[in-house]
């Protein structure tokens, strides 16, 4: 049915009279009325500000996202506190120590770490030792030393499984450094030994990481029912060997593609259709959590602004309308990746966003205060990371190097303190009454 002129100004003509009033309001009231547009924005500009409201009007011609947040939702009532670690880069064993003491004293619970398949099975099908140095050892050393690691600091892996060896393709690397294994069942092997090895000791795996971009998908097509096809294997042997194993889905990562293309790096498909199409490839059986990457990249945590094609904090509950439509409503989401990133001036790429070390600070607790207010369905957020091992990041000027908790040399960020005055209060401990 086609809408009348008349209807389709009415929105519009409210925005200017909102924007009106609130003018006239922030002329009167400068801070409190700047509050409150922030917390309907995310944006601390006043322009920013009255165009965000402008945005939230047009939202309400759209349909209602259903949340179902009543439904009790599974591995969702637990510490959401997570941090993304490198441990597995660090060469000195009192490094990786220190780095999970710091995240321990910060309040974190989860470590979030790639056991990279290509790491472990190195050199041939079942065969587990290093001999890429000497003195050669056994490839499970360092990954043991990890396990033990979260379980004397009290903590919890989340252990992401990735990054296939040579190897497992004929082409090699020719088709990129994370393209999936030519045989998946190789890929099915390589989980079942790593889960029956840590039996008991870790719960949670994640199959992949970001399999609707480029380059995680390596140079094919990306294609939702090959990913469900690799996730059917892994979560069929992770099971046969525990059943208590907690299956992650990869971490899809926000984009607004509506078609692959077949050149890198605009081989992406946005995550909603990508998310649409493991359903309808029969994924649901094969994983208990669903994940995604989380940045709020312009703007701060309280940005209410929703609209499928603009990438903000608010995104996950797009995610989470789309599972209750696919009958998921009692699995949770867990969010992989989490921040904001404080890029200096002088670094050209801007692509995840720019905001001050005081805003990334102060916008990381908020985001977590709002998960624990509002989304009762949405479980562990793992912020985006702590360290890596050296300045490669930083000394070729990758915005990357911005998300960090600390330097390489320890050296902490503002985010550091700020995160652990927030994890370790008192009201961080324990999960509010949801907002209705």
């Amino acid at each position: 049915m086609t809408r009348s002129p008349r209807s389709s100004l009415l929105p519009w003509l409210v925005s200017l009279v909102l924007t009106g009033l609130l003018l006239f309001g922030v002329r009167l009231y400068r801070q409190p009325i700047s509050d409150v547009l922030y917390d309907l924005t995310g944006e601390e500009k006043l322009f920013a500000q009255l165009k965000g409201l402008t945005d939230l009007s047009a939202d309400l011609l759209r349909p209602r996202l259903n949340l179902a947040a009543d439904v009790p939702v599974q591995h969702a009532d637990l510490s959401p506190y997570g941090i993304n670690v490198f441990l597995n880069e660090e060469v000195d064993p009192a490094k990786r120590e220190e780095i999970v003491r710091l995240a321990s004293e910060a309040g974190f619970h989860w470590l979030r770490q790639e056991f990279p398949w290509q790491d472990i099975e190195i050199h041939a099908k079942g065969d587990f030792e290093d001999r890429r140095n000497a003195p050669h050892r056994s490839a499970w050393d360092k990954y043991d030393q990890i396990v033990a690691l979260a379980e004397k600091y009290g903590m919890e892996l989340i252990v992401r499984i990735s990054t296939p060896p040579k190897w497992s393709r004929a082409q090699g690397d020719a088709v990129g450094t994370f393209a999936p294994p030519d045989n998946y069942a190789d890929f099915g092997d390589f989980v079942h030994t790593l889960v029956d090895r840590y039996k008991g000791r870790i719960r949670a795996y994640q199959i992949w990481n970001e399999p609707n971009i480029y380059p995680e998908w390596g140079n094919y097509a990306i294609s939702p029912e090959k990913y469900t096809e690799l996730l059917k294997v892994a979560a069929t042997r992770a099971r046969e060997v525990d059943p208590n194993a907690v299956i992650i889905a990869g971490a899809l990562a926000s984009t607004i593609a509506l078609q692959p293309e077949a050149a890198a790096p605009n081989n992406a498909l946005n995550d909603l259709l990508f998310l649409q199409r493991m359903y309808d490839a029969g994924a649901a059986p094969y994983f208990d959590i669903m994940a995604m990457q989380d940045y709020g990249l312009w703007s701060g945590p309280s940005d209410r602004r929703m609209h499928p094609r603009v990438m903000n904090f608010g995104r996950p509950q797009f995610m989470r309308d789309l599972m209750v439509a696919n009958g998921d409503a009692h699995k949770p989401i867990w969010i992989s990746e989490l921040g904001w990133n404080a890029v200096p001036d002088d670094v050209a790429d801007k692509r995840f966003g720019q905001v001050t070390l005081e805003q990334q600070a102060r916008y990381t607790p908020q985001g977590y205060e709002r998960i624990r207010k509002e989304w009762p369905w949405l479980g562990v957020a793992n912020v985006w990371y702590f360290k890596r091992a050296t300045d490669e990041w930083a000394n070729s000027r990758r915005p990357e190097a911005y998300f960090r908790l600390a330097d390489p040399d320890f050296t902490l960020q503002p985010v550091y303190n700020s995160l652990k005055a927030y994890m370790t209060s008192p009201a961080a401990q324990h999960s509010p009454a949801p907002q209705r």
